[in-house]
């Protein structure tokens, strides 16, 4: 096919729209390619939580909706994605984690039309024998198959049985914005002399919430620690939120950890924030901590998946191992009593994140994808 002289028409498919860093992605990702001339079409799960059907409406996007079920290839919502692709006469198709990789490149084989798929770092495409041979199946059926890290295309083509060069690596990106710490000061009612920590991430065990807990537990224990507050933007929540909310009762941390969901003010929380802290066990790239790298905030992550290919150990910030409490308190205590070199390491990945991770730069390394694939 060939793109015309508008743009190329894709449709960008995923299956959940709840608050979380691949829905921001694609979101951003959305919004970079209009710009350059392109006809976008998000395609999202009918029924679901809306909250990226709002970010969209709300930057002029009209998303259509399909709904999925429980049944892997659903012919309803082949159907359903094939008549999208047909009235809106889409070039290339992008798709976006296990169920609408395969769910696509169904739908854009019998249209036609070459599917690119993304792979965002997640457990769950690969955790059964019958996921593996879908996922693997999808691929072969697909133009491009892009991982969101180095990290994330050498553990799925391992899990995978394939070579890594079966992947195209394009990080993610994030836009280059200031934030404003005014209102959300006063919401949390953080002091001048308080150390505000942020963590953004789904309430759920592979994002480490409970083990910063424990650190800070560790840490208040000591007798010593500068005054602070911790604040966890849990995204769409999670299974973790109820377990979470009764150790910061137990722990006596009710009026210093604040457990929020559904923000859309992620921006004006970086500001706010003096450290940010990832204490994930599996990562892709994370979009959270790319947008706290380019807001000038020195890092305490875990050393996990594309974690390390965006933070450098003592330059950006600390890395620890994933799980351990003790590594992570040491950090947190560290970087809490160290405002100059907080300072330091959040200049530093400023630098890092906006000299090739900005949306813009994954727009374009995108773009040229698309393009290849529609004029195949």
């Amino acid at each position: 096919m060939t793109h015309r002289e508008e743009g190329l028409r894709i449709a960008i498919l995923i299956g959940s729209d709840g608050p979380g860093g691949a829905e921001m992605m694609v979101f951003r990702l959305a919004c970079e390619l209009r710009e350059r001339g392109c006809h976008v079409v998000p395609v999202l799960p009918a029924g679901g939580f809306g909250w990226l059907g709002g970010l969209l409406r709300g930057a002029g996007f009209a998303p259509c909706e399909v709904r999925l079920s429980t049944r892997w290839i659903d012919v309803a919502c082949v159907r359903a994605l094939m008549r999208v692709f047909r009235e809106h006469r889409i070039d290339v198709v992008h798709s976006h984690e296990f169920d609408m990789a395969l769910l696509g490149a169904v739908a854009a084989r019998l249209s036609g039309v070459p599917q690119i798929v993304t792979f965002h770092g997640g457990t769950t495409p690969t955790r059964t024998f019958k996921r593996r041979a879908a996922i693997r199946w999808a691929m072969r059926r697909s133009a491009s198959s892009v991982a969101v890290s180095a990290a994330t295309a050498q553990r799925f083509a391992a899990e995978l049985g394939l070579p890594e060069r079966a992947f195209v690596v394009i990080p993610n990106g994030v836009p280059v914005r200031e934030g404003d710490a005014t209102a959300v000061r006063a919401e949390f009612a953080c002091n001048p002399d308080d150390i505000v920590l942020l963590a953004v991430g789904t309430l759920e065990t592979n994002k480490g919430h409970r083990v910063l807990l424990e650190a800070l537990t560790r840490l208040n224990a000591r007798g010593d620690a500068p005054p602070w507050k911790l604040i966890i933007a849990g995204g769409r929540g999670g299974d973790r939120h109820e377990s979470l909310l009764s150790y910061i009762s137990e722990q006596g941390l009710d009026g210093r950890v604040h457990i929020v969901t559904n923000r859309n003010d992620i921006p004006d929380l970086q500001a706010l924030a003096d450290i940010f802290v990832m204490p994930s066990f599996v990562e892709g790239l994370p979009m959270a901590l790319l947008e706290a790298m380019v807001a000038g905030k020195a890092i305490v992550a875990s050393a996990t998946g594309g974690i390390p290919e965006l933070v450098e150990h003592d330059r950006h910030g600390l890395l620890v191992p994933p799980g351990d409490v003790t590594a992570l308190t040491d950090a947190l205590n560290t970087l809490m009593r160290d405002g100059v070199r907080r300072g330091v390491m959040g200049a530093a990945a400023a630098a890092r994140a906006r000299g090739g991770f900005t949306a813009a730069a994954m727009a374009e390394r995108y773009l040229e994808l698309f393009r290849a694939a529609g004029t195949g």
